[in-house]
């Protein structure tokens, strides 16, 4: 039988109860989460298990919802500081969106020196779309040259929220913001084409980690941010298996629905059917049953 992929929840009691996130409490769950992730006592020995000092890390942020529900830079930053301690020099991670203009409205400085860590977005000068239309099942789509040129391996460090067309958004739909056409992609509640582009080779061959910001769980009326329907879930999640760490994710906020008395998303007829499909073609396990939980507190 194959070994359960594991998906490790880190919570810190009162890390996102101020104005910003405490970066140093950030960083400790980290630090945790990738340890307990890799099986291994250190940073430095859990990075090396994902990543070679050789690679071009891009970080994947979500940034669309504006400053109240956006990745925050804090972790962002936490993230790179983990990353650098298990060997990655900073000139070699990016930090990448969309856009510069969303970048810099979540918080962002942009950063565009090439002995630094980077903050851009696709619209930078000299980053922008490919050129030629890469076409891959029913996916085509203009890819990011963040992600085709820039980088060699890719974090997903999304927002955990409810989306009200595929039920939920999190580490794979994350990449909607690596095309230029994202909106072709919303019918059928965002099924097949969310596990299709985490498919495609250009987001494949380099996806190695996801992260989910649960700090703010956005469980009802999202994408948008909507306080009434937003959650101090003060977590963050890893997983080295896309549609695991989703999965996952997908069932705290099915939790928190229930605690807010409201229905499940199989009963709003949104169940994020994308991850079954992506189980189909190979890419990870959406089988509760078949995930190895690890639950700590930092």
């Amino acid at each position: 039988m194959a070994e359960k992929p594991k998906v490790v929840i880190v919570r810190a009691r009162g890390v996102a109860s101020g104005s910003k996130p405490a970066a140093a409490r950030l960083q400790a769950m980290i630090i945790k989460g990738l340890c307990l992730l890799c099986s291994q006592n250190e940073p430095k020995e859990a990075v090396a298990r994902i990543f070679s000092p050789s690679d071009r890390v891009g970080i994947k942020i979500n940034t669309i919802a504006g400053s109240r529900l956006s990745t925050p830079p804090e972790l962002a930053l936490a993230l790179t500081s983990v990353l650098n301690l298990g060997g990655i020099p900073e000139r070699n991670m990016i930090i990448w969106d969309r856009t510069n203009r969303e970048l810099k409205e979540a918080g962002y400085p942009l950063q565009t020196s090439r002995d630094k860590l980077k903050i851009f977005g696709t619209d930078s000068a000299g980053a922008g779309y490919e050129q030629e239309l890469y076409s891959f099942r029913n996916i085509g789509s203009l890819f990011s040259t963040i992600l085709t040129n820039f980088v060699t391996a890719s974090i997903s460090l999304a927002v955990l929220k409810n989306h009200g067309l595929a039920g939920i958004t999190a580490g794979m739909k994350n990449y909607f913001g690596a095309i230029h056409n994202p909106n072709k992609y919303h019918d059928n509640h965002c099924d097949p084409f969310v596990a299709e582009l985490c498919l495609c080779p250009p987001v494949k061959s380099r996806h190695r980690l996801t992260i989910l910001d649960a700090l703010l769980v956005q469980f009802h009326k999202g994408p948008s941010f909507h306080p009434s329907w937003a959650a101090r879930y003060e977590g963050l999640i890893f997983g080295l298996d896309p549609v695991a760490t989703d999965t996952v994710g997908w069932k705290i906020i099915e939790k928190l629905r229930a605690e807010k008395g409201l229905p499940s998303l199989k009963e709003e007829g949104r169940p994020p059917a994308y991850l079954e499909t992506a189980r189909s073609l190979g890419l990870g396990e959406n089988d509760p049953e078949r995930i190895q939980i690890i639950e700590e507190e930092v």
